[in-house]
């Protein structure tokens, strides 16, 4: 058993020991409706950004959140951590850090690097529509500012930069009696990014430099107001001529026990990472609002 799925039942008992939150400022939107954060510390699933903003608070409020995501495939591992906060439900501002254990590639190899880390600086900005209370889908745009912490090992193998900016533009809607009479929601991003492996290999590569634009979606049916199942996809650029890079997809269950805290498990296939195929593994992620 990994790590991650050993996390999971501790994560579920402890927030459910949490008390609903009072009513404060920032909590005046429906439940589960501020998503959970995904890897690059935006509201959004696990893998993919949506267009909601962090939080709960309304057009008069404000509030953010705080996470950690713990990713384990047997052969690598990534921690991420960091927080975002939202100002009147229309600019979310973001914090995160990754850290890629490489595992049994420095073995295999006896690298002089044991993990490669990352800091990402984002910012998403609700432009149109709204999640539920309007026949438009809410319309955000972003953009995740990423530098490696040290390059030296993606540059070694062909990376082009140690840093680059992703920019990206997402619609989400919430149908509420769409699946069998339960509430749908769906998602679609578009990103321009030449980063590989999420910008822990580096930017663009000897293979291609170039941006290029990649889709990404998600689709999540409510089965209650705070439990959520659902899959992802998010396509990837392939830069690097040492190792092909895939397409990542998962399969999450997210609960909301209280507006306060948020948990998400899901089974997580990556495909190929630096040479090693069939990365595939346990996702785990705990989120505090306020």
């Amino acid at each position: 058993m990994t790590p991650a799925v050993r996390a999971l039942p501790l994560a579920c008992a402890l927030a459910a020991l949490l008390p609903a939150p009072p009513a404060l400022a920032g909590q005046g939107r429906l439940l589960a409706t501020g998503g959970a954060t995904q890897i690059e510390g935006a509201a959004g699933g696990g893998i993919v950004p949506w267009a909601v903003l962090s939080g709960y608070g309304t057009d008069d409020q404000h509030g953010g959140t705080a996470f950690y995501t713990r990713v384990d495939t047997g052969d690598y591992a990534l921690d991420a951590y960091g927080a975002s906060y939202t100002f009147a439900n229309r600019v979310e501002v973001s914090f995160a850090r990754q850290s890629f254990d490489l595992g049994e590639l420095q073995r295999r190899l006896a690298l002089p690097w044991d993990a490669l880390e990352q800091d990402i600086y984002g910012m998403k900005v609700r432009l149109a529509g709204d999640l539920v209370y309007n026949t438009l889908p809410q319309v955000s745009v972003g953009v995740q500012h990423k530098r490696l912490r040290d390059g030296a090992l993606p540059l070694a193998v062909g990376a082009r930069e140690d840093h680059g900016t992703d920019a990206y533009v997402s619609a989400s809607k919430l149908f509420l009696d769409a699946a069998g009479g339960y509430p749908l929601l769906l998602n679609a991003t578009l990103r321009s990014t030449n980063a590989n492996q999420a910008g822990l290999l580096g930017f663009g590569g000897d293979r291609r430099a170039d941006r290029q634009w990649v889709w990404e979606g998600s689709a999540a049916v409510l089965l209650d107001p705070g439990l959520a199942i659902g899959v992802e996809y998010r396509q990837k650029p392939d830069n690097l001529g040492f190792a092909g890079e895939d397409d990542w997809r998962d399969v999450f269950i997210a609960w909301f026990p209280n507006k306060r805290v948020a948990v998400v498990g899901a089974w997580a296939d990556l495909g190929s990472i630096a040479t090693l195929d069939d990365q595939r593994g346990a996702y785990v992620s705990v989120q505090w609002s306020f």
